[in-house]
């Protein structure tokens, strides 16, 4: 009796929660996919059925396939550069660097901030001005005599996408570090030593035991930066503005809702970026599940 009691309780104390979760979450998504099915432009709502006008519009408009592409390039150099980077300082700390605290502080500050903070911060230093308006990177390229290095950065044609990455790398690289760190410290000092007792050089050891140890951190770290690539928005906002060159599908998204009024076909955006976060969350979750179903 008092079994049953506590459950109702408890089920009661949680119904709150898990009404706003489903209003203000899983309905709203349902309504979202309502819109981006109708013809709404402007403020009076319309919702005419138009099937997937709007999805087939998208996939024909020239701007939606420099978006498509921006958002590759993006995914990519941002992925893998984290990724890389993250693991390398990952393997510096595990050294027992003296003043290890430190540099994992100074190494995860970055994530701390917002990328709109970044942003304006990265805008100043890939300035892209020549001459008196030198400044940031190219200033500093330019004193070491290092010119060759001197470009354009966001402004480079067909490639400023490539130079938003770099900012994006440099705060979420921490993160990765953190992750990679932790993965380090959980492996067994047993498996390192009997590797080298059997002749295996340190490459070796990364190579045939830490990195196959480390391939659920490698994948939850290709969720987290992938999804996180997917959405981008604020940090290209910041550092270049709306620009087509740098256009990705957060920014058509938004003007085309808010700017256009064109709420039907910023709808069917939001819906098609959902389901790009989905096509890689939902297999890490299956992963996730039967991995711990295992145990």
């Amino acid at each position: 009796m008092f079994k049953n009691k506590d459950r109702y309780l408890s089920l009661i104390l949680v119904m709150p929660s898990i009404a706003a979760v489903f209003i203000f979450i899983y309905v709203f998504i349902g309504w979202s996919v309502r819109v981006s099915l109708s013809k709404w432009k402007g403020l009076t709502p319309d919702y005419t059925w138009v099937g997937l006008d709007n999805y087939l519009q998208l996939f024909a408009d020239p701007r939606f396939h420099v978006d498509i592409r921006n958002t590759i390039t993006f995914t990519l150099i941002f992925v893998v550069g984290s990724i890389v980077l993250g693991f390398l300082l990952a393997v510096l700390l595990d050294q027992g660097l003296k003043g290890e605290a430190f540099f994992r502080t100074l190494f995860l500050f970055p994530m701390a901030i917002s990328f709109i903070v970044t942003g304006v911060v990265w805008r100043w230093l890939m300035n892209p001005a020549e001459g008196s308006r030198m400044s940031g990177l190219n200033l500093l390229f330019s004193y070491i005599n290092f010119d060759f290095l001197v470009n354009r950065w966001h402004t480079t044609p067909n490639w400023g996408i490539a130079a938003i990455a770099l900012a994006a790398i440099w705060q979420m690289s921490g993160y990765t570090m953190a992750l990679y760190l932790a993965g380090l410290r959980s492996i067994p000092q047993e498996l390192r030593e009997a590797a080298q007792i059997d002749g295996a050089s340190e490459f070796q050891i990364y190579r045939h035991i830490v990195l196959p140890i480390l391939t659920p951190v490698t994948l939850s770290a290709l969720i987290i930066l992938g999804h996180i690539s997917l959405k981008v928005f604020d940090l290209i906002i910041a550092i270049a503005g709306k620009q087509l060159p740098l256009d990705v599908p957060a920014i058509y998204m938004w003007q085309s809702t808010f700017d256009g009024l064109f709420y039907g076909r910023g709808a069917a955006i939001g819906t098609l970026l959902l389901i790009s976060v989905a096509v890689l969350i939902i297999p890490y979750m299956r992963y996730t599940l039967k991995s711990e179903s295992q145990l």
